[in-house]
Order: C-alpha cells, then structure tokens, then sequence
C-alpha cells in the first residue's frame, strides 16, 4: 500500500492516533488507461466523519460539479479560480499533490480539517471487489449503461467488480441524476463492509497482513502516520449497519450555459456539524438530506 502526504498542511488536522471523532477524505479518481489524455478529475469525494465512539460512519458525498473557490498551487502552476470542485484534483497535476489541491479546497469550502486522506482509482477497486468475491448491490431504478450497453433491472444483484463500478458510475435517466450517483456510490462502499469484517480481520493479524498487501496497489494512502493495522484494529467495531449516507445540501443551477451545483442554506449547518462533531444531531434534524443505505 502505497503511503504519501495526500493532505494540504492548512486541511491537515492536529490530532494524534486514532481517536475520535475523526474525519478522512476519500477520493475516487477517473483516469482511464484507454484514454489517459482526457486528464484526471475527481469522479468520487466523499467525506467520511466517524463519531467519538468509532462504531459509526457518516458518508458525505461532495457533487463533482459543485462550483467553488479553488486556491492557488504555485507549485502545480495554478493560479487559483472559480470551476467545479471535480478539477481541483486535475489542476493539482493528480496523484499526491491533486489530493493536496482537492484537500484545500474542501477545506477552504467547509473548514473541516482531515485526520487522513486516500486516492483510489476504479481499476484498483474493482480488484479489491473482485479479492473478496463481488458484492451485492441492489437497483431501484432501472438503467443502462452509457459505458457498456447493459441495463441493470431493479432488485438485488450480485455484482463483481467491473458491474458495480460500471453501475455506480451511472447518472444519465436516474429520476435525481448524479445524487443518485452519489447514493449508490455510498452503497457500495456498504456493501465492501459487509464483505470484508474488520473485526474478524484484526483478530487474525496473518490474515489482516494478507489482505492488506492483496489490495496495496489500488490505494494511496495517508494516515497522518497511524500504521494502517492499528487504524483497521481501531475501527474493527464499525458494523456495515451503522453506515449513513448524507447528501450535500445543493441544487443544480445553470450559470452561463453550464450545468453546476450550488449551495443550499443548509450545507452550512452541515458543515459546522462537521467541524464539532455534532453530525449525528445534524441529521436528525435534517432527514430529508439522509441516505438510507
């Protein structure tokens, strides 16, 4: 597994070890090996807040085409602009220092800081998925695949790697578009859980071992400096079931033509929930922004 300083120093929290609450930025890249010349954007962020007692998680999902302030990257050769939060990464020049660059600007957005960060890439998870024997994933809606043709009916389905990814990357005629997106991508990072027991993991530390080498090469990783084992041994009572997914506060608007999302009123109590670990009551007081995975 590939270890790097993912976070911005201004994004990076001051917390030492692992204790909660604690708040970790995954980041899904969309670089395709069949056409690298598109660049590399940001298709998945997701903020991942994990309350006091460990044994909770909170997925916030950030629309790719939130219109935002993203910061200056001298260092990249950057500027600094108004665009899709999505580009961040790109501008970043991707990988390691895209991450910082995205980090900043998720920070200078919700003034959440992070206690670590992670970059996958879709061929990466689709081995992961395909390591622990595909996942089931269950479609409300019917849809087909602008990617591969195939329509995925509604029900429960058992899908491996290259099916879920393929399913989760689809937007287009889903009755709420890409917040669609987001939700599926939130169930299946539940469904991984499900498959793969952290808890009975940790209790066998050859296994543990094992599996955390099988899927090293579909992650970069960074930790703040905890080893990977003890962030796994601290999170071993995280039950797939105690996963909520929560939608951004956003709508879309249309600014010169082009099709973005913008801030609701709410995404700022959401982002204040964040930052003093009161994202439980928040959502409590906001179901209508909750995803029941």
């Amino acid at each position: 597994m590939t270890t790097e300083q993912l976070l911005a120093p201004d994004a990076r929290g001051d917390r030492a070890g692992v204790t909660g609450p604690l708040n970790y930025l995954l980041i899904g890249s969309d670089l395709r090996a069949s056409n690298p010349g598109a660049g590399q954007r940001a298709d998945s962020i997701v903020i991942v807040h994990i309350p006091a007692g460990l044994n909770r998680a909170y997925l916030v999902s950030v629309p790719r085409d939130l219109l935002v302030q993203i910061p200056a990257d001298p260092a990249a050769g950057y500027t600094g602009g108004t665009d899709r939060i999505n580009a961040a990464f790109q501008f970043g020049n991707a990988g390691a220092t895209g991450a910082k660059l995205l980090s900043a600007t998720v920070t200078l957005l919700t003034g959440v800081r992070f206690d670590g960060a992670a970059i996958l890439d879709f061929s990466g998870f689709r081995r992961v998925i395909d390591l622990i024997g595909g996942v089931q994933m269950c479609v409300d809606t019917e849809v087909r695949s602008i990617h591969t043709g195939h329509v995925f009916t509604t029900g429960c389905h058992q899908m491996d790697g290259a099916r879920a990814l393929d399913y989760v990357r689809q937007r287009y005629d889903l009755p709420n578009g890409d917040y669609d997106r987001q939700r599926h991508q939130q169930q299946l990072l539940k469904a991984v859980l499900q498959k793969v027991d952290l808890g009975d993991l940790v209790a066998q530390p050859v296994r543990l071992d094992q599996f955390i080498r099988a899927v090293g090469s579909s992650f970069t990783v960074d930790t703040s400096g905890v080893p990977v084992e003890d962030l796994a041994f601290a999170l071993r009572g995280l039950r797939p079931e105690a996963l909520l997914g929560v939608q951004m506060p956003t709508h879309a608007q249309d600014v010169a033509g082009s099709s973005y999302s913008m801030l609701d009123p709410a995404a700022d109590s959401l982002f204040r929930a964040l930052r003093q670990a009161q994202v439980p009551d928040w959502t409590t007081v906001n179901p209508a922004w909750v995803n029941r995975l």
